[in-house]
């Protein structure tokens, strides 16, 4: 069969401020994970759950994700003539994933808010649902967790939010979901998020953890939030952001939203703490590096006496 969503955005336009100087002249999608920058990873995702039209958002100074996924003809022909085919097809299957992908970007404009690259792409949309990834995750999961979502927005056809349980001690970190039902299989009916609860306030044990199938409605809603934002600077009024989950809860208050918890592993990359545990996590789990980090973990663990060829 067909895949019920075929479509997908990407937002790709932010500074990557909490990781500066690095990203101040590398965008934070490219830094590396593995041997893949992590924008591939969430590309890849997508791709082996069946999306055929991915939408990349970017702003000025993000011209290496296109130059990345850009098919390298000259660069291919000077590898096989090196005899270095295994760079080569690498660079290659690469190009051939964005084809498959077929990646198109868009240049991101208006108000500031992670709503905005959503309301940007939606001219595209139709009354087609999409999914929403972010680029600085990686999930390592046996099933996708765009499939994981793509599955959950079929049984219900409704907007959903990809979930995973947290640590009460943990919501102020979050969008903690409102659950109204537990309907089983990692399923809930939510009727909303709260954006970074104090812990005694945090209505569940469940965070959003940026994954979403979105429907026409909650574009409407985006394009609502918009409107009322430019009437407000016109009038001279404070102005915020434009958020997808503002959407989201004003779209919940009486419409079905759903959440799916997700199985599998998550990674954010998006600080420098948990972008150094997405490295070492994805490295130890490959064969030809696992090995030398673990017996390296073990040395530096020893005592100086224990070391050879130190004094005691």
């Amino acid at each position: 069969m067909p895949p019920t969503i075929r479509r997908a955005v990407i937002p790709a336009a932010g500074l990557g401020s909490r990781l500066l100087p690095l990203t101040k002249a590398i965008p934070k999608e490219m830094l590396p994970v593995g041997d893949k920058p992590v924008i591939e990873h969430t590309v890849r995702e997508l791709v082996d759950s069946g999306i055929t039209d991915i939408t990349i958002v970017v702003s000025g100074g993000k011209s290496l994700i296109q130059e990345h996924f850009r098919a390298s003809p000259a660069l291919v022909a000077q590898l096989r003539a090196d005899g270095k085919d295994g760079y080569a097809d690498a660079v290659e299957e690469v190009a051939e994933l964005a084809r498959r992908g077929h990646i198109t970007y868009l240049d991101q404009h208006g108000p500031y808010g992670n709503g905005t690259p959503v309301l940007n792409a939606a001219r595209s949309f139709g009354d087609e649902p999409v999914l929403v990834l972010w680029p600085d995750d990686v999930f390592v999961a046996e099933v996708p967790r765009a499939q994981q979502l793509i599955r959950a927005h079929e049984q219900t056809g409704c907007p959903v939010l990809a979930l995973l349980p947290i640590d009460r001690t943990e919501a102020h970190r979050y969008g903690v979901p409102v659950v109204k039902e537990d309907l089983g299989g990692g399923q809930l009916r939510i009727t909303g998020l709260t954006e970074k609860p104090r812990p005694a306030d945090a209505p569940s044990e469940y965070a959003a953890i940026g994954g979403y199938v979105i429907t026409p409605g909650i574009v409407e809603e985006l394009r609502e939030q918009t409107r009322r934002w430019y009437e407000a600077r016109e009038a001279g009024r404070p102005v915020g952001e434009i958020y997808l989950t503002d959407a989201i809860n004003a779209y919940a208050k009486d419409r079905a939203v759903y959440g799916q918890v997700i199985r599998g592993t998550w990674y954010d990359t998006g600080n420098p703490t948990d972008y150094l545990v997405a490295q070492m996590a994805h490295a130890l789990s490959q064969p030809e590096y696992g090995t030398v980090l673990r017996d390296l973990v073990d040395r530096l663990g020893r005592p100086a006496a224990e070391e050879p060829g130190t004094a005691a």
